[in-house]
This record gives structure tokens, C-alpha cells and sequence, in this order.
């Protein structure tokens, strides 16, 4: 640990592995089985432990805790991990818990994420890239939340909860079931409300691509079609519309059933 940017007051354990230009703010903790890799900068108050890696180039703000021992009665301190990818931004008072061995024993947070404050992940979830979950929302145990997706505000997502891409939740929402990809959701608990037009129009989706997406929303939606019975059809329908290959394959991936 050659890192010269660590506040006096912080506690930074000589075993932990920081890359030189670190930042490290005042009274905040940082424990032996810590990596952090370049360009990250951690405020005031922060807590780091467990076996914890940190990439490259992410703001985490004061007062979170990163890498605690997982929220489970079974946890018996087995040596399970969390990581985080790089160019991460991490608002105040975030909680990530590292995995459990019931599960890979992995809490993954990858790369370009905007995580707001009071956010709280779980044990053994997986967040994608440039994701973004706003004020208060909570994964439970065992989420998967794909590239793009956004939680509004207080969402809370039951454990074992698949968020497809580019998926958006209106503020308040509670997820029992899989939000398929592309799909605006609201509601306790969440239904579907069409797709994320202007979600996928920043993205660059083009005109065709959305009405394509329009009329698989619609399939599997308002047409009064069995899940299989519209897995056919978007099938059928993907054979000219490619953006459609993510929403079948997630579909076919679905273990808790789909809201609808």
C-alpha cells in the first residue's frame, strides 16, 4: 500500500492493496482484504471490509458500507465477496452486502452505475452496467438487474427478481416477479405499463426498433396469449426484428414467472 492520499484520522488496515492515487477521506475504515485500483476516490466515513474489490475510477461518497457480512441467518462467516467494477458513482449512505456460499458467493456491481443514496444491495445480486437506482431502492437477496435498467425511487425487488435491459420502475414500486426487458413498470405489486420509449430513443434506438418492440409488448401483453403461446410468436417475430433476441432469451431464463 504506497498510497499517499489517505486522510490522518482514516484507518486504513497495512494488508489492504490501494494503487497510489487513491483518495481516501477522514475517519473512514478500510480492512485487510480491501483491493482498490486507480483513480477511485472514497469520501468521509466509509466503511470497507470484507473481501472487497474496488476497479478503477469510482466516487463513493461518505458514510456507506461496502463489503459487510451478509444479511443471513445461514452466513457463518464464510469467506464470500463483493466486487465493483469501475467508473461507479456511489451516493451517500449505500449499503452492498458481499454473497453468501448458498449462492457463486459474489455480489457483483459492474461498471458506469449511478447508485443513489440510501440504495441497499444485497447478497449475491448482480448489477450490470450503467444502471441506475435512485433514492431508497433495495435489492433483495439473489437479484439480477441488467444493463440500462433504472429503479425509481423506495423500488424494492423480492429476492431472486431478474430486472431485464433498459426496464424502468416509477417511484414507489414493489417487484415480486420479473420485469421482462423493455418494460415501464409501476404499481405494488408492479404491472406493466408499456415500454420505455424515451429510455430506448436516448439510447439510439431506432424508429423501427421501437415500433418492433411496440408490437412484442403488445404480443406478450394484449392478446390475450399464454406466456408460450406469445413465446412463439415473438419468436416468429425476432426472425426480423434482432432486438427481440434479449427479451425471448430473458423470457426463457424466467424462474419466478414475468409480471403481467
Amino acid at each position: 500500500m504506497a498510497c499517499t492520499n489517505i486522510h490522518p484520522t482514516a484507518i486504513v488496515d497495512s494488508k489492504a492493496e490501494l494503487a497510489d492515487d487513491v483518495t481516501v477521506g477522514p475517519y473512514t475504515i478500510i480492512g485487510p482484504d480491501v483491493k482498490i485500483d486507480s483513480g477511485t476516490s472514497i469520501g468521509s466515513h466509509v466503511v470497507v471490509t470484507g473481501h472487497t474489490s474496488i476497479g478503477k475510477d469510482n466516487q463513493i461518497f461518505q458514510f456507506s458500507s461496502l463489503g459487510e457480512a451478509p444479511q443471513d441467518k445461514k452466513y457463518q462467516g464464510e469467506p464470500t465477496r463483493l466486487e465493483i467494477g469501475n467508473n461507479n458513482t456511489i451516493r451517500e449512505f449505500c449499503t452492498f452486502n458481499r454473497g453468501t456460499s448458498q449462492d457463486k458467493g459474489v455480489t457483483k456491481i459492474g461498471n458506469n452505475n449511478w447508485i443513489m443514496a440510501y440504495v441497499h444491495i444485497a447478497h449475491d445480486c448482480n448489477v450490470n452496467n450503467n444502471t441506475i437506482l435512485a433514492n431508497n431502492s433495495s435489492l433483495a437477496g439473489h437479484v439480477d438487474m441488467d444493463d440500462f435498467a433504472i429503479l425509481g425511487g423506495f423500488t424494492l425487488v423480492h429476492q431472486f427478481c431478474k430486472i431485464g435491459q433498459h426496464v424502468i420502475t416509477a417511484v414507489g414500486s414493489v417487484v415480486f416477479k420479473d420485469i421482462p426487458p423493455y418494460v415501464t413498470a409501476s404499481g405494488y405489486d408492479a404491472n406493466p405499463h408499456g415500454i420505455n420509449v424515451e429510455g430506448l430513443k436516448r439510447r439510439g434506438f431506432s424508429a423501427d426498433s421501437i415500433t418492433n418492440i411496440k408490437r412484442a409488448y403488445k404480443t406478450l401483453y394484449r392478446q390475450s396469449l399464454t406466456l408460450d403461446e406469445a413465446k412463439v410468436d415473438l419468436t416468429q417475430q425476432a426472425t426480423k426484428a434482432p432486438e427481440l433476441i434479449v427479451l425471448i432469451e430473458f423470457l426463457n431464463q424466467s424462474t419466478r414467472g414475468i409480471i403481467r
